[in-house]
């Protein structure tokens, strides 16, 4: 085990448990052969569907899912929804072929906080696990272009929609900071924009977080166009 290995172990008392769902064997067996190289990661069960997902999750409570969209019986989005429906805390991270605009954002207000196009590097994975586990949304640029283009297409359907009442109230710096996660930076590419440091961007989304009582940034994007805190044109 390597220094940073230990670090990570004993910084946070037990590994990252870990499920993965996809209907293919074969794409399991990948997963679960790079994330058990890791001495801070924990494959804890398997499912080949959403709805075998949704009973394992309820059962082994996984701090991070990997979840395929496209399965039999029941898919990784509604299988998403349910699972952060009875297991809130959980992370999960869409792993598919698909970089269709509506996917992506059905997964993303179905609670997913991260999608990674399969292309991805095998060992790319584990810090996605790890990135998603901390709290970082995972999404690639590109993906966060059509992301922010399906938010200006929902700021302008609620437009006339009334916002509900009573809405959070952020501070200036919270503000600022949710405009920039809403045009896909990440925490380093924040705090340079702000001139602050990446674990007071951190400590500021948090704070965002707690206030709306959401899960993840981008859901967070989502409520604030939802109310009309954010205009994305």
């Amino acid at each position: 085990m390597t220094q940073s290995d230990e670090a990570r172990v004993s910084g946070r008392g037990e590994p990252i448990r870990v499920l993965i769902v996809d209907d293919h064997a074969l794409i399991r067996r990948s997963l679960e052969l790079a994330l058990a190289a890791e001495a801070d990661i924990e494959v804890v069960g398997e499912a080949s569907d959403g709805q075998e997902a949704v009973e394992l999750s309820d059962r082994l409570l996984p701090d991070v899912v990997l979840m395929d969209v496209r399965m039999p019986r029941q898919g990784g989005i509604d299988a998403t929804r349910q699972i952060k429906a009875s297991v809130p805390s959980t992370r999960i991270i869409m792993l598919t072929v698909s970089d269709e605009e509506e996917d992506l954002f059905e997964a993303i207000k179905a609670g997913a906080t991260g999608y990674l196009l399969k292309d991805v590097q095998i060992d790319e994975v584990p810090d996605a696990v790890r990135g998603v586990h901390e709290g970082q949304s995972l999404i690639n640029p590109a993906m966060a272009a059509k992301l922010i283009s399906e938010f200006a297409n929902m700021s302008r359907k609620e437009a006339e929609r009334p916002p509900q009442l009573p809405v959070p109230r952020l501070t200036d710096r919270e503000m600022e900071v949710l405009r920039l996660v809403a045009k896909g930076m990440n925490n380093r590419e924040i705090a340079k924009q702000l001139f602050i440091s990446e674990n007071t961007v951190k400590n500021h989304v948090r704070n965002i977080l707690d206030k709306l009582q959401l899960h993840s940034r981008m859901e967070a994007v989502v409520y604030a166009v939802r109310e009309r805190m954010l205009e994305i044109t």
